[in-house]
C-alpha cells in the first residue's frame, strides 16, 4: 500500500524499484486527491490504484488501503512512503519477520540502523518525545514512531481497517492502541534515505499541530476501553 499526494515526480521509480525486485507483488497505490499527475504516472506503470474525490490526509488514506487489502483476502500488508525515502530492498525483512508467530505488526526504524539518519532537530526532538511516551506506555522500547514503513498480518490488517485506526496521523497513537489491544509490535533496522526537497505525506504536516493532535489522540487512546483483537 503506497498512498500518494502529488507525487508524480517520486511514484514512477518507487513503483519501478519495488517491481524490480519483486515482479509478482501487487501494489496499490492511494491517490489522496492529487493535483498533479499522480494517478496517470502510478496507472503508467502498472499499479492499481485508487483515487480519492479530495485530499483526505495520511490516515484516511493508508485505512482506504487496509479496507481493500480486506475486500481482497491479503494477509499479508506491507506499506510504504511514496516520496523515495524508504528502500524496496527492505520489504521482504519486514515480511519475513511479520511472518513469526509471535509478531502482528512490523516497524522498519531507520535509527536501528548502522547508518545513521539524520533529520532537523525539531523533528528529532518530536521522534525523541514520542518514542520515549509510546515506550513507556508499551512496556517495550520504540524507536521510529512515526515510520512509515510497515508490515502488518492477520487480525492487524482488520484492525487498521476498523474504526480504530487514527484519521489523521497514525503513529506513536496506533502502536500504543495496538499494544493495548494485545497486539504484538516489532521494530527491525531498515535503510531510508534522504527526505526530497519537497515534504512527504506522511511528514508534510505543520509540526505544532502535528504535536499537539497526536498528544490529544494519545490521550483519547488511553481513555478507550481496550478493544479485542
Amino acid at each position: 500500500i503506497i498512498p500518494a499526494y502529488n507525487e508524480e515526480k517520486n511514484i514512477g521509480a518507487v513503483l519501478d524499484g519495488i517491481k524490480k525486485q519483486y515482479p509478482g507483488f501487487p501494489i496499490l497505490v492511494i491517490n489522496d486527491g492529487s493535483s498533479d499527475n499522480t494517478e496517470k504516472v502510478a496507472r503508467e506503470h502498472n499499479a492499481e490504484v485508487i483515487s480519492l474525490p479530495f485530499n483526505s490526509g495520511y490516515g484516511i488514506a493508508l485505512q482506504t488501503g487496509f479496507l481493500y487489502a480486506v475486500k481482497n483476502d491479503y494477509s499479508i500488508v506491507v506499506q510504504m512512503d511514496s516520496d523515495g525515502q524508504h528502500d524496496p530492498a527492505n520489504i521482504k525483512d519486514l515480511i519475513e519477520e511479520v511472518q513469526k508467530e509471535n509478531c502482528d505488526v512490523v516497524i522498519g526504524s531507520r535509527f536501528l540502523s548502522k547508518d545513521s539518519y539524520k533529520s532537523s532537530l525539531l523533528r528529532s526532538v518530536g521522534m525523541l518525545l514520542f518514542g520515549s511516551i509510546a515506550s513507556f506506555l508499551c512496556r517495550q522500547k520504540v524507536t521510529d514512531p512515526t515510520s512509515g514503513f510497515q508490515a502488518l498480518k492477520g487480525k492487524a490488517i482488520h484492525f487498521a481497517a476498523s474504526d480504530n485506526y487514527p484519521p489523521d496521523y497514525p503513529d506513536a497513537d496506533f502502536i500504543i492502541l495496538l499494544n493495548r489491544c494485545g497486539f504484538k509490535v516489532k521494530e527491525i533496522p531498515v535503510t531510508m534515505h534522504a527526505s526530497p526537497e519537497k515534504e512527504s505525506m506522511h511528514h508534510g504536516h505543520k509540526t505544532i499541530y502535528y504535536v499537539f493532535k497526536m498528544f490529544l489522540s494519545i490521550f483519547v487512546t488511553l481513555l478507550r476501553k481496550s478493544t479485542k483483537r
